[in-house]
């Protein structure tokens, strides 16, 4: 997107992975804000792609075009476009920074040299997300992931141990997502339903969402440091009575 200009709706389209067809279709029913009109041509930004991601997330979850539509005309009676647009980005802006980066094969046996041994490794990496084939070479969703998993080879723990437990932490990391979310449904977005969508409290329940984002990584910053500091002191104080009761 050219800084300052905004993006054509061709550029819009191939950034949301919404046909031009469908965009120009959510304008008709409203469900899109037009576009910045300079001469004959129409520029998009950031906005419109929140507004695109909203719409999709919503279809998604089995609402209808016209639901969709009856729900942002609620809204935007009494509070207009610039407060529902600015719930949509809080709800859809990403929860990290992190940007894919790429791997040659050399790269990655560098850092895992298992899997030169094991191709299954590479295969369970890609089943499980780590890794993406990008031609010759494989995209990493998450580097840091990549760097986590090399530092634990380096300390000796197996790849295939270092992805079983990703495994298991990515299966609790997806259900304490899920009780975050639901804390917020249950005490802030299903109130602000039952009350029928009061636009006047639109703005409390956008604060509301940008509070609670970083807090679930938060907490389990600190539950973990805590629990870690209690299973390292039991283990110490295991393997130190093991040392010590182990005969000369």
């Amino acid at each position: 997107m050219a800084a300052g200009r905004g993006m054509t709706i061709d550029e819009l389209a191939r950034l949301s992975g919404v046909t031009s067809r469908n965009i120009r279709a959510y304008q008709t029913r409203g469900l899109l804000p037009p576009p910045r009109v300079e001469g004959r041509v129409g520029y998009y930004d950031d906005v419109h792609v929140a507004r695109l991601k909203y719409v999709a997330s919503l279809q998604d979850r089995g609402f209808s075009l016209a639901a969709i539509q009856a729900l942002l005309e609620a809204w935007e009676q009494g509070q207009g476009l610039v407060d529902v647009l600015g719930f949509e980005e809080v709800l859809n802006a990403p929860w990290s920074d992190e940007q894919p980066e790429r791997y040659s094969l050399e790269r990655l046996l560098q850092l895992f040299p298992e899997a030169a041994a094991d191709g299954r490794l590479v295969e369970r990496s890609i089943e499980l997300g780590l890794l993406v084939p990008a031609g010759d070479e494989f995209e990493a969703p998450s580097p840091e992931l990549i760097r986590i998993g090399a530092a634990l080879v380096a300390a000796g723990i197996p790849l295939a141990a270092a992805l079983d437990e990703y495994e298991r932490v990515a299966r609790d990391a997806g259900r304490i997502a899920e009780r975050f979310v639901k804390l917020f449904e249950d005490h802030v977005w299903e109130p602000y339903v039952a009350a029928g969508l009061p636009p006047e409290r639109l703005a409390g329940v956008t604060e509301a969402l940008q509070r609670v984002r970083p807090l679930a990584g938060e907490t389990m910053a600190v539950a973990l440091a805590k629990a870690m500091e209690r299973a390292v002191a039991e283990s110490a104080a295991r393997q130190t009575a093991r040392f010590f009761s182990s005969p000369n």
